[in-house]
């Protein structure tokens, strides 16, 4: 496998919706190339973060700011 095919592969890889066989095979690669290593790491942290994101609360006094201006 290239790196363009890991490449394309790399949301279904964290998204664990590949076969065992293709999982094997990217991760093959990915123990073997360092610049797919990095992208995987990046790919695998997006959900955490916008998770996260989605569930912080914005400050009361944003709030209030923008609930007065819709007025």
């Amino acid at each position: 496998m290239n790196c363009t095919e890991v490449v394309t592969l790399l949301e279904q890889y964290v998204d664990r919706e590949l076969s065992s066989e293709e999982i094997k095979e990217v991760q093959a690669h990915l123990d073997a190339c360092p610049p797919c290593l990095t992208l995987f790491h990046f790919e695998a942290s997006m959900p955490r973060l916008v998770h996260r994101a989605c569930n912080e609360s914005a400050p009361e006094s944003l709030k209030q700011r923008i609930l007065s201006q819709r007025s």
